[in-house]
């Protein structure tokens, strides 16, 4: 199946990652769902841009601003599609759940507050 996502809510998305940058916090996939009004598949939708997103950070070598979505649990981490995708990216080994998924997310999340990225397009 393939997701697409509007142009306004790429634009709004990339405008909340930036501003959970630079107030330093991070952000629920639910939290973003619902301030982007995303249409159903919601999740889908957002996840594939998330990924996309990553994508472009590897690519341009910079922290993976995605890594500020997490999920709601106790974990305080992203989901596990997260993890798979950023070590298809070739930034992370290790199972999804443990403490190497910890730190590693910890450390990029520090990387990703302390960089300044270009703007937009």
């Amino acid at each position: 199946m393939s997701v697409r996502i509007s142009r306004l809510h790429w634009q709004a998305l990339l405008n909340e990652l930036d501003d959970a940058q630079r107030q330093r916090h991070l952000v629920t996939y639910r939290a973003l769902i619902e301030r982007l009004a995303l249409p159903s598949p919601a999740m889908q939708t957002l996840t594939a841009a998330l990924e996309h997103i990553a994508a472009l950070d590897a690519r341009a070598e910079r922290p993976l601003r995605s890594a500020l979505v997490i999920s709601q649990g106790a974990s305080r981490l992203p989901r596990t599609g997260f993890f798979e995708c950023v070590s298809r990216l070739g930034r992370f080994v290790g199972a999804s759940d443990g403490v190497a998924a910890a730190s590693w997310h910890a450390s990029e999340v520090a990387r990703v507050f302390e960089f300044t990225y270009p703007e937009e397009l």
